[in-house]
């Protein structure tokens, strides 16, 4: 009798791929439908529902097609946080393109780098931004065409196209474009450790993946209609993420241009807010502002803190005076954020580095230098699984490949999981300074500092600091023939000719040698162990 072959797959149809696709303009489209008439997000005076938001992202998204755009272009946005910048980028993720989000503090060449690696044609940019001769100038010799956003205030010069004139038109509905679930959606560059930043690449489906695992770690839901706060930048991965999680659910987000403690507990009394997302120096700024026991807080039901722990004396202080709830969530742009929480249940029982757990997509361990996974109490670097990964960054595949190495998403962070399981974060193998919600890599510095023709050497650490978190801090060496003529204000200037203003050194400490290996390294971690009191001494 002949062998009996198995019957072939059946192949999936050519339209299974939109009607099961994972599009993040979707979240909006289908919450649209269901919240229409709800608060989406909230811009000062100005308000806008899920209808609204969804019929000015579609016309946008009409607009870029209208343009001859094609799927998969990249399209940059240069914005601090408004409802127009809200409205542009889910207008590029309607139309299958690729949202590329440019951090405003950022150094005029460190922006054009991200213009000329991204192959950026057309950029969305704040009036104000765009009337900096510098920035203007560089759009011109990049051949990149502006599209403004126009805030109160603002007087933009005339014959450059406005968001506001692209969504005054045009069709409402949603584009009839494919896009596929593994697609790219975004690119957002990180600060990388050799000073140039790497473009980081997710696919609409790993950002996807995470925005319900959210909602139920935060333990938000549509009949909660939870109220939300954006106060840190919409350009950076952490309240993307939130901004895409509140609208999964049908939650409204109120928007600030920055943080000001006494407005943004106005506007938690205003708004009735739920759900605040900071920094722990926000949280410490808020608690210790005049204003505070005269507003009526009661609304909080959770405060989300990020970036780095905080210490046990302020957590205890906010948990009696400020909300109830608090909880770490933690991530990075290459695992889209939440990878780890450290739970509400957590924060009067464990005090320390701690990162908690991993989030319900995710696993977490600690591995070795030769890929084994370690075991409770051991050290190693932190390492993930989960669809919220990377696609990988963009063009630069060896990169890739050693962040993607024994099948792990490598975290560059030391760090060991107590007998719990719990993750206990202990420093980084990146010597990245992570600063009032920047990331800074010390190289980057380092070589700015280098430049100076009057210094020898130069290592950069971040050093514990109530308001920064972490502040920059430059020790420098100087030539011997320059010892009388170099001043920390002479490095400050040059630092801020060749930097963005949160990457100089909060200060510059000179020393007569720094502590060296014998094979002339410096050791970083012995200036960080002498002088871990140096913010916080009188």
């Amino acid at each position: 009798m002949p062998a009996v072959r198995p019957a072939p797959a059946p192949q999936p149809s050519p339209s299974i791929a939109r009607i099961s696709r994972i599009a993040l303009g979707d979240v909006l489209h289908r919450s649209a439908r269901r919240f229409g008439a709800r608060t989406a997000l909230i811009d000062g005076a100005h308000r806008m529902t899920y209808s609204e938001l969804d019929a000015a992202s579609n016309r946008f998204a009409h607009h870029l097609l209208g343009l001859g755009l094609a799927s998969g272009e990249r399209v940059g946005v240069l914005c601090n946080n408004s409802i127009q910048m809200v409205v542009a980028m889910l207008g590029i993720q309607k139309a299958g393109m690729v949202w590329v989000p440019i951090n405003t503090a950022l150094a005029v060449d460190a922006i054009g780098y991200i213009l000329a690696h991204a192959e950026i044609r057309h950029i969305v940019i704040d009036t104000a931004l765009h009337a900096k001769p510098a920035l203007r100038d560089l759009l011109q010799d990049q051949g990149v065409a502006p599209m403004l956003c126009v805030l109160d205030g603002d007087a933009p010069p005339e014959g450059i196209p406005t968001v506001a004139e692209a969504i005054a038109t045009g069709a409402a509905t949603l584009p009839d474009v494919d896009i596929d679930s593994t697609q790219l959606a975004l690119i957002m560059y990180t600060s990388g450790t050799t000073g140039r930043q790497k473009g980081v690449m997710h696919s609409h489906a790993s950002v996807h993946s995470v925005l319900l695992s959210n909602m139920v770690e935060w333990g938000s839901s549509p009949e909660r209609c939870d109220v939300w706060s954006s106060v840190l930048p919409l350009f950076h991965c952490g309240q993307h993420t939130v901004l895409m999680s509140a609208l999964a659910v049908g939650g409204a987000l109120v928007i600030f241009r920055g943080f000001d403690p006494g407005a943004v507990l106005e506007a938690i009394e205003r708004h009735r807010i739920t759900v605040v997302v900071g920094l722990p120096m926000m949280y410490g700024a808020l608690l210790a502002h005049p204003q505070r026991a005269a507003r009526d807080l009661s609304s909080l039901r959770l405060c989300v803190y990020a970036m780095a722990p905080m210490s046990r004396t302020l957590l205890l202080r906010l948990l009696d005076e400020f909300c109830p709830n608090f909880a770490l969530v933690s991530g990075q742009t290459e695992m889209y954020p939440g990878a780890t929480i450290f739970e509400v249940h957590e924060q009067r029982q464990r005090f320390g580095s701690y990162w908690g757990v991993g989030t319900l997509v995710n696993e977490v361990a600690v591995m070795g230098d030769g890929g084994e996974l370690l075991g409770a109490n051991q050290v190693g670097e932190i390492v993930f699984r989960g669809p919220n990964v990377m696609l990988g960054y963009y063009k630069d595949p060896e990169a890739t490949a050693n962040a993607q190495r024994f099948g792990w998403h490598h975290s560059g962070d030391l760090g060991k999981l107590d007998d719990d399981g719990q993750l206990i974060f202990l420093d980084r193998l990146k010597d990245m300074v992570k600063s009032g919600g920047e990331n800074v890599p010390s190289l980057k510095v380092e070589e700015v500092l280098l430049r100076h023709p009057a210094v020898l050497n130069a290592a950069v650490v971040g050093l514990p600091h109530d308001h920064w978190g972490e502040a920059i801090t430059a020790f420098v060496t100087r030539r011997p023939d320059a010892a009388a003529e170099l001043t920390a204000a002479d490095l400050a200037a040059h630092c801020r000719e060749h930097l963005g203003g949160f990457e100089v050194p909060k200060e510059i400490v000179f020393l007569p040698a720094l502590p060296m290996t014998s094979t002339g390294k410096i050791q970083k971690f012995e200036l960080r162990q002498a002088h871990q009191e140096h913010y916080r001494r009188g």
